[in-house]
Parts: structure tokens; C-alpha cells; sequence
């Protein structure tokens, strides 16, 4: 049994509370998830579902003064602030339903039929940076490689749209890149075999 005089405990208190630092770190495994969801609506694939299983753990302290249990029970309250970076992207959860996001995510999926057999010929593939490129337009039919030209234009403006929309619409305009980066890798990874993508370096290959 731990036992603090009041003014132990409140000299406690102040020094965890001196220690807090609000930082709001970019919750990647959220992030990865949100990009999975809109990538499966895009491409009328399945949704995964993981459940997820809650983690909240913390000790007991205890005292027999009234006072020194309430400061003890502030202590707490204070540790609470102090989770980990793994901690809070764990809980963490990204809004995805935004009517913007909603909109953009319905003109894409209304598109890939379109784009979808450029990318089974290796036409089109897609890029580092989270977009798509004509990769070969040798293989594209002369009369269709205009349209074939508007359909990257128009995909890749509603992708950039996309990743400002998930970062504004979440409040936080500076997490823009990381999800940029998060939905390129799940672009790729989520791909159908024979499409082609962009490596780290810019070269292109097959899945």
C-alpha cells in the first residue's frame, strides 16, 4: 500500500502534470484501415473486419485520507494524458464519411470500370505517389488514348481531393502527406495481379 501526505501528493500531481506535452500523432494504423475501406468501395471488393480488442489497463493506488485520495485520483487522471504513441493510434480512428469524402469516393468507383482494363493491360499503373500514370500508351488504341488521358487526369485530381478532404475533414490539414503515403501503399498492395506500380525508385513493375 503506497501512503503520500497531502502535500506529497499534490507536489505529484503538479510535476506529472508539468510533464504532459499534447501531441497528436498521425494514427497510421487508422489511417491504413480508412484506405482499405475506400479502396474496397472504389473497387466493389469485400470489406475486411478485424475486431478489435479493448485495452484499458491501469493500476490502483490507494490511500486512507480523503484528501490524499482525491489528489491521488487527479494523479490518475493526469497519467491518463500520458499514452503512448502506439496507444493512441491503436484507439484512434479516422472520419471517412464526410459528404465531400462520400462524393469522391462515389466518382472514383463510378470511374474504374472504365480505367480497370487499362490496368489489366499494363496501360496504366500506379504511381508512388498514390496517383495512376499512362505507363505504356502503346498499348492504348489511338482513338482512345485522349479518353484514356482524361479518365488519369480526372482519377488523380479526385485522389488529390481525397487525401486533403481525409485530412481537413478530420481536422488535422498537416497529416495530408502521411495519408497520401498510406493510400499508395494500399493502392498497390490491394492491386489485382498483372497491374502494374511504381517502386520506391520509380520503376515500374508487374504485380
Amino acid at each position: 500500500m503506497l501512503r503520500f501526505a497531502p502535500v506529497k501528493a499534490l507536489a505529484l500531481c503538479l510535476a506529472l502534470s508539468a510533464c504532459v506535452t499534447i501531441n497528436v500523432y498521425f494514427p497510421a494504423a487508422a489511417a491504413e484501415k480508412a484506405a482499405d475501406r475506400i479502396i474496397e468501395d472504389v473497387w466493389g471488393s469485400e470489406p475486411e473486419t478485424k475486431p478489435r480488442a479493448p485495452s484499458d489497463q491501469r493500476g490502483s493506488w490507494h490511500s486512507e485520507s480523503g484528501i490524499e485520495q482525491t489528489l491521488l485520483a487527479a494523479a490518475g487522471s493526469v497519467l491518463d494524458v500520458l499514452v503512448s504513441p502506439a496507444q493512441a493510434q491503436a484507439q484512434a480512428d479516422l472520419n471517412v464519411s464526410t459528404p465531400a469524402i462520400r462524393a469522391l469516393t462515389q466518382s472514383m468507383e463510378a470511374r474504374h470500370s472504365q480505367l480497370k482494363p487499362y490496368y489489366d493491360s499494363g496501360a496504366i499503373g500506379f504511381t508512388q505517389d498514390g496517383l495512376i500514370e499512362v505507363r505504356d500508351q502503346n498499348l492504348i488504341p489511338l482513338p482512345d488514348r485522349n479518353k484514356a488521358r482524361k479518365l488519369v487526369a480526372e482519377e488523380n485530381a479526385d485522389r488529390a481531393n481525397l487525401y486533403r478532404e481525409i485530412a481537413t475533414g478530420n481536422n488535422h490539414p498537416e497529416w495530408e502527406a502521411d495519408i497520401r503515403t498510406t493510400f499508395a501503399e494500399r493502392w498497390i498492395s490491394k492491386a489485382s495481379a498483372g497491374w502494374y506500380y511504381q517502386d520506391e525508385s520509380g520503376a515500374w513493375k508487374q504485380k
